[in-house]
């Protein structure tokens, strides 16, 4: 079973059922289904075959979804790339997947023009006005011709690469069955999700949030709406008019719509699902959403490039395991281990492991592209390491504590970084912070704190360290902490604690 086969299905059952919206475009699964064929004659034309790679840097629209379901139709392998990324970081991607074809809006050739010439017989793709040596994808998308068979074993569907918040990213080989069962399948069975549903996507939909909520859409036979980009005011707006259910989102996002739900509440009473992910949805944000929304329930839930979702924590648990990511979804298993490999007790801290059946046939990645050596380290008996440190309850109830490699040592204990934050954001003054490790010639490590303040809000770090002190253990409070205007971040807006312990290590040679 395949990506295209499904919605080929939805487009004979309902053809004039609208697919995708855009903007002013509005496109039914008959007509989606006609013009993928389309663009996927024309991308065999330059040459793409099942196996090759397509990369896909192209902003929000129409054009992303059919080039990317136009090489799945060919057994190629999508390459989705953010284009919030910088040329740096889209060169690093594009040389390690070795694209048949690179997709592109002529806006970004300047920027991309000198990675494409790093590519051997890799073709430019160009949505918008192409140039000498480029291929036009309107003219691809009105090729005509008979398309190849897809090998059986052509299974492998995209190539997905993380986010590299400490070295350079790896590419996740994620198949057809892998998106099939979590977006076709465990998605509708955990939220009651479905072809009635109306999905609206706010985030890149390279970015694993985008790229769920579509394929939610597309393997149910529902609607998903696409914001070309995100304004909170906007989006408001779009769900009121286009009567969206379904609200895929990270507890940022609420903050930023809730002033604008909070002005007029009935603008938003078609939403009857919000799915949530990322980091820590505070409770009193939950309460606040849920007391405008009366008719939308929350669902949210932990997930990894690598593993799909791995826990969801339903709508009523919101509230009696509030701190909790929730239980493992149906069919998958997990492990909590210590440095030794033994499995910990309840409520102690162990490294956590995932395991789906076969790696690719379920949900777990099938392997890290070209990279055996890391393939090896991180999927073991069919068991993906992860890298997260978590505990669990008598109730089966999982809590992320930390990423194993950013826990502090110091004198002894063990300092989970996410506690710290957790503790400093709490803070009348504190937008946000991230924590990490630095050398301490007395405890061998002490933690270090960047904090980003509140517009208009100060705070002394001798204030934040006492606050920390009457949250948690004092051997825990940051020794240091550092104000900074913004966080470094990757395109994902995760905290790169690289970059932040090379600032710390300048700002302490001094001391």
């Amino acid at each position: 079973m395949r990506l295209e086969h499904v919605l080929a299905g939805h487009a004979l059952r309902r053809p004039a059922h609208v697919a995708v919206i855009c903007g002013e475009e509005r496109i039914g699964y008959a007509e989606l289904h006609a013009a993928i064929r389309s663009t996927a004659a024309g991308l065999a034309r330059l040459g793409v075959r099942a196996g090759d790679r397509v990369l896909v840097y192209l902003p929000n629209g129409v054009e992303f979804v059919q080039i990317a379901y136009a090489a799945f139709t060919l057994g190629a392998i999508v390459v989705p790339v953010n284009t919030r990324l910088t040329a740096r970081e889209v060169e690093h991607i594009a040389i390690d997947s070795q694209p048949a074809v690179f997709g592109y809006h002529s806006g970004a050739r300047e920027a991309l023009e000198g990675i494409v010439r790093q590519l051997p017989g890799c073709r430019a793709v160009v949505t918008g006005e192409a140039a000498a040596g480029e291929a036009a994808f309107r003219d691809l998308a009105t090729a005509r011709g008979p398309l190849p068979a897809v090998p059986l074993e052509a299974e492998d569907c995209m190539i997905i690469y993380t986010s590299g918040t400490t070295g350079k990213p790896k590419g996740a080989v994620i198949t057809h069955a892998n998106q099939l069962i979590q977006h076709g399948y465990i998605n509708a069975i955990e939220w009651g999700i479905g072809g009635d549903d109306r999905y609206l996507v706010t985030t890149p939909l390279a970015h694993r949030t985008g790229l769920g909520r579509l394929t939610n859409a597309l393997c149910l036979g529902g609607t998903v709406v696409v914001m070309d980009k995100f304004d909170s005011a906007q989006a408001v707006e779009l769900i009121q008019r286009e009567r969206i259910t379904v609200l895929g989102m990270v507890p940022t996002v609420a903050r930023m719509l809730l002033p604008h739900i909070e002005r007029d509440p009935d603008k938003c009473s078609s939403l009857r699902r919000l799915i949530v992910t990322g980091e820590a949805f505070p409770v009193e944000l939950k309460r606040r959403v849920i007391s405008l929304l009366p008719n939308a329930q929350i669902y949210s839930f932990f997930a990894m490039t690598e593993a799909g979702a791995v826990t969801s924590l339903g709508h009523a648990e919101q509230f009696t395991h509030p701190a909790s990511v929730g239980r493992p979804t149906p069919g998958v298993e997990i492990r909590l281990i210590d440095d030794a490999g033994a499995d910990v007790a309840v409520d102690e801290v162990g490294e956590l492991l995932v395991r789906a059946g076969a790696p690719g046939r379920y949900i777990t990645l099938r392997a890290y592209y070209n990279r055996p050596q890391e393939t090896a380290a991180a999927i073991r008996d069919g068991w993906i390491y992860t890298g997260d440190l978590a505990r669990r309850d008598a109730e089966g109830y999982l809590y992320i504590v930390d990423r194993k490699k950013d826990m502090v040592l110091s004198g002894g204990f063990n300092i989970y970084t996410k506690e710290v934050e957790q503790a400093l954001v709490l803070h009348e003054a504190v937008a946000d912070a991230a924590v990490i490790g630095v050398p301490d010639a007395v405890y061998g490590e002490a933690v270090a704190a960047f904090v980003e303040t509140k517009p208009g809000a100060a705070a002394s770090a001798e204030a934040l360290i006492e606050h920390c002190r009457t949250l948690i253990a004092g051997y825990k409070k940051p020794k240091h902490v550092f104000f900074i205007d913004v966080l470094p971040r990757n395109a994902l807006g995760k905290a790169l604690k690289n970059e932040l312990r090379r600032m710390a290590a300048e700002k302490l040679a001094g001391y």
